[in-house]
């Protein structure tokens, strides 16, 4: 079965930490031993050999920089207004570009249907099992404000980028995980024009009056990149999870929501820095959210994986039976254990985020 993940912070991880992906997991952790970086956020859970060997074909690669008033220790790639939030997401396009370029035998730029299915056709094509597969990246933009202007989504839409998430804390488009708020005439305007290129709409991230408005005006494809269920986080203080009300409303909108395998996201109150081992998170925490989406939908079409792996944590804050992403087919052995067919897993794995993007990607 091919995975396809909708998360992961690669050129932000590039730019922040010199990681090469063109590495394994294993010699990344061995290069980081002893370092701030596996002390800052854990050790490393992407490489391309581990994508061989999990089956990952295609990874929604983020543009990502925070903003200068949410500053963590160490962190590095800060904008304080829109013109420095442009320069900062422009750079990590051209990192993805020299990547691609550079190494076009294991990344691959996706802006189409055909792009996307050449890339398919690669892992599903046994002959070229012996020298790997490319991975495919699709750009997502995470936090949408290096838009400084609705006018510039036609040079956004030129150099690839395909899916956009209005926030990630608040933007001046709406409220965000942390800062609360609704859409605002600048996050109408900008929604407006989207739908004319027919971007997919991340609704990672957003405050839940703001989404419910998007879900209400957008016109154009929908989707959840990365959240859990809310419902199953009781006493969580954030507004950073899903509602039952968002998941059906996505549903209704044909969206795919990507499910994370992050412990402060599948146990309320888990926190690596107080203590908490991994192992107190199950990989079954995971298949409940996973299991709570599809009985919401009534199926298995809209719940997916958005692993958010290396986005500011690591090895050390992910449920102990996995150990880098090649583990994720875990995800389809755990769905098929508890009574799910195994065209429900491949739905999960890969199946809807593929059926999703040959739907809304331009051909």
């Amino acid at each position: 079965m091919l995975i396809i993940d909708a998360h992961q912070d690669i050129a932000w991880n590039i730019l922040t930490f010199g990681r090469d992906y063109t590495r394994s997991v294993k010699e990344t952790r061995r290069l980081e031993a002893g370092t701030e970086i596996s002390e800052r956020i854990g050790d490393c859970l992407l490489g391309w050999r581990e994508y061989q060997h999990g089956r990952v074909a295609v990874a929604f690669a983020t543009l990502f920089a925070a903003p200068l008033r949410k500053k963590e220790p160490g962190e590095t790639l800060l904008y304080t207004d829109s013109d420095s939030a442009y320069r900062l997401y422009r750079e990590q396009v051209d990192v993805y570009r020299r990547l691609a370029d550079s190494h076009p035998d294991k990344f691959r730029l996706i802006t189409s249907t055909p792009e996307l299915d050449s890339v398919i056709e690669h892992w599903s094509n046994p002959d070229y099992d012996s020298s790997g597969h490319p991975v495919g990246l699709i750009l997502l933009m995470e936090g949408a404000d290096a838009i400084r202007s609705p006018r510039e989504l036609s040079e956004w839409w030129d150099l690839g980028l395909r899916m956009i998430g209005l926030a990630w804390a608040g933007t001046r488009y709406c409220g965000g995980t942390g800062e609360p708020g609704p859409l605002t005439n600048e996050g109408r305007q900008l929604l407006k024009t989207m739908a004319d290129f027919n971007f997919i709409l991340d609704l990672s991230h957003m405050d839940e009056p703001a989404a419910y408005e998007s879900l209400e005006r957008y016109e154009g494809p929908v989707m959840s990149s990365h959240a859990n269920c809310a419902a199953l986080l009781r006493g969580a203080e954030t507004n950073r999870h899903l509602s039952d009300g968002v998941i059906r409303s996505l549903v209704e909108r044909g969206g795919v929501i990507g499910l994370m395998p992050y412990n402060a996201f599948l146990k309320v109150g888990w926190l690596r820095s107080n203590g908490s081992r991994r192992d107190e998170v199950s990989l079954d925490a995971l298949i409940a959210h996973i299991d709570h989406v599809c009985q919401l939908a009534g199926d298995s079409l809209h719940a997916a994986i958005g692993s958010d792996f290396d986005g500011g944590f690591g090895l050390q804050s992910i449920p102990p039976e996995l150990d880098s992403i090649a583990d994720l087919q875990l995800i389809g052995t755990r769905l098929m254990e508890r009574g799910y067919s195994q065209m429900d897993a491949a739905n999960v794995l890969g199946g809807n985020w593929l059926r999703f993007l040959r739907s809304n990607l331009p051909s």
